[in-house]
């Protein structure tokens, strides 16, 4: 693990932007991080803990997986996904609305699932979790300018992202943990496979070998690029790592587009963890 971590330090100090990690070696249970519990900005890694909120509130029987989701006008201003484009006053369920949310970060399911669960909620499951550093400030992300500051925007750490990972992949077989997400082993798998249905693979799954499993959701704010999950050796899940980048220049100094190192660290971050823990 001390040469593992010496190799993603060294990574992320090449970069002219900030950078933060957190990594669990599942296992041997060895832990480490790079600024793990300094808040960033979530972006759509927040969507994580929605869906499991949400699927908290199924097993409460506040809702319902098969329930019809209108999806309304009011939802669709917003600049990310598919749904923003359609036609409004169509209905899918709320299981595909959570889907949708996760594997193509659509907004304006994220909005609509966010109302029906309840902002407080959401934020009360997260303390709940023992997510102490995420604040989550609302559905629909209102469309804010690099100079924004933490208070405008939803925010986590990296400590936090891993441990609901983790408390998911544990929670789709142990239904004490489980228990402590509000939810049941079934819903738990449920929220791992949603996760790795995910098609937005530009940053954790960039660099590992084709077809590798990673059951992960991306994040794109306006001066960062992030990603957290769950990557697998076979079926077996190896470790979790997340990985958020803040400040990134639009242009690094020698002309490389900005958002693009991003990606790049993020994915190389990945394949230093596959390769060192893998074996």
């Amino acid at each position: 693990m001390r040469d593992l971590v010496l190799r993603l330090n060294d990574l992320c100090d090449a970069q002219p932007f900030q950078s933060s990690w957190y990594l669990k070696d599942l296992a041997t249970g060895r832990r480490a991080d790079r600024f793990g519990g300094v808040p960033v900005p979530s972006a759509s890694t927040r969507k994580i803990s929605i869906m499991m909120a949400a699927l908290a509130a199924v097993h409460a029987g506040k809702l319902a997986l098969d329930q019809r989701v209108t999806i309304e006008e009011k939802y669709q201003h917003n600049e990310s996904g598919t749904f923003q484009h359609l036609t409004p006053g169509f209905w899918i369920t709320f299981r595909d609305a959570l889907v949708m949310m996760i594997i193509v970060s659509d907004n304006t399911c994220t909005g609509t699932v966010v109302d029906l669960v309840g902002l407080g909620e959401i934020q009360r499951w997260c303390d709940a979790a023992g997510m102490h550093g995420t604040v989550h400030r609302f559905g629909v992300p209102p469309k804010l300018g690099r100079d924004h500051t933490l208070e405008q925007v939803t925010t986590t750490t990296p400590n936090d992202q891993g441990l609901l990972l983790e408390l998911i992949v544990h929670g789709a077989t142990d239904p004490a943990v489980a228990t402590r997400l509000g939810s049941t082993p079934a819903l738990c798998r449920l929220g791992l496979d949603i996760l790795s249905w995910q098609k937005l693979k530009a940053r954790l799954p960039s660099q590992l070998p084709l077809g590798t499993k990673v059951a992960h959701k991306t994040g794109t704010g306006s001066r960062g690029v992030m990603d957290a999950g769950i990557i697998y050796k076979a079926d077996r899940p190896l470790c979790i790592l997340t990985a958020f980048t803040e400040h990134v220049p639009e242009t690094l100094p020698d002309g490389t587009a900005g958002f693009y190192a991003a990606n790049t660290l993020i994915g190389s971050l990945a394949r230093a963890a596959y390769d060192a823990l893998g074996r």
